[in-house]
């Protein structure tokens, strides 16, 4: 073998090991692209549950105070109301 050829041949091998190493950096920087993109959607996800939680438990306290009211307003409806629902509650277990 020349001179020449083994110059090539080491010059293949840097270019390889280059290409190789380049690789090895898109993939790293692939990853952490979507890790980030990742934390960004986690974060978004939690906000929107953190809200919907936050709605769900202002619509329950408001319609525990509309009872509250309503249950005020008409103790003997409610009490009348209540026992029914009791009965067909007790009917439904009955038969299961």
């Amino acid at each position: 073998m020349s001179r020449m050829e083994n110059a090539g041949e080491g010059q293949g091998q840097a270019n390889i090991s280059q290409t190789a190493a380049d690789v090895q950096q898109n993939i790293r920087d692939l990853g952490g692209q979507i890790r980030d993109a990742a934390t960004e959607k986690y974060g978004q996800l939690r906000d929107q549950a953190t809200d919907y939680y936050q709605q769900g438990r202002e619509r329950a306290t408001e319609w525990e105070q509309g009872l509250e009211e309503y249950v005020r307003q008409k103790p003997l409806q409610s009490l009348m109301i209540a026992a029914g629902v009791g009965m067909l509650l007790g009917m439904i277990w009955k038969r299961s």
